[in-house]
Formats: C-alpha cells, sequence, structure tokens
C-alpha cells in the first residue's frame, strides 16, 4: 500500500537510522540532501512507487551514496 510522498521520506529517513545504526540528524540531513539533488522527484510524480519495499531500497542507495564517509553537513 502507497503512502504519502511525507510518509515515505519520513520511513526511509527510520530506516537509515535503524539498519546503519545513526543519529537522527544525520539520517535526516542525508534524505534532505538527496531530496535536493533530485533523487526523490520520481516519486513525488509518481506517488504509487512510494511503499515500504521501495523504502527500505531507498535507504540503501541514501546511504550509500550520502552516508557513511561522506560529509552530510
Amino acid at each position: 500500500m502507497p503512502m504519502s510522498y511525507e510518509q515515505h521520506l519520513d520511513e526511509v529517513t527510520t530506516l537509515i537510522t535503524e539498519k546503519y545504526d545513526i543519529a537522527d540528524q544525520p539520517a535526516i540531513d542525508m534524505v534532505m540532501r538527496a531530496q535536493a539533488d533530485g533523487y526523490f522527484s520520481g516519486h513525488d510524480d509518481h506517488p504509487a512507487i512510494c511503499t515500504l519495499d521501495r523504502a527500505h531500497e531507498d535507504a540503501r542507495t541514501v546511504f550509500k551514496k550520502y552516508g557513511k564517509g561522506k560529509k552530510v553537513n
């Protein structure tokens, strides 16, 4: 079942904190940077892709690109 765009971003942030043992603020910063880079633009255009399975995939992708070893400020 699809979530709203905002719920999806919240879920991705939560999954990053849980899966990668990251504090809330750095996880929020990662998701915000991904959003600013346009990573989530398709999600906003097509809300049907905002699912829990996709949130898990997005958490991995966002963490890989914006996390570990990357500046998150």
